[in-house]
């Protein structure tokens, strides 16, 4: 996979902390930026919210405005809430 440059601001304290970590360790600071991220991504990628969401397709226009319209349409009645259930999501 091909590299790409990305441009980012950080806090100077920050810079510095980072690049005295990656001295001791004597490891580049671009390697160890790119591992962090790829462990906070993986971190990420665990949470239920994005295994929920991760692969759900973006409704077209039209589809949101018949949704909405659809929700316009609801009365109160349809509104209340006549039940709930809690759930738990285990992760992997």
């Amino acid at each position: 996979m091909a590299s790409k440059v990305m441009n980012f601001k950080m806090d100077e304290a920050e810079i510095i902390d980072m690049k005295k970590v990656a001295a001791i360790f004597n490891i580049s600071v671009s390697d160890m930026i790119r591992e962090a991220i790829k462990e906070h991504i993986g971190k990420l990628k665990k949470d239920p919210f994005y295994r929920l969401t991760a692969n759900v397709e973006d409704a077209t226009s039209e589809e949101n405005d018949e949704i909405l319209a659809a929700i316009d349409d609801l009365s109160e009645d349809d509104l209340e809430i006549v039940s709930s259930k809690e759930f738990h999501v285990q992760e992997v």
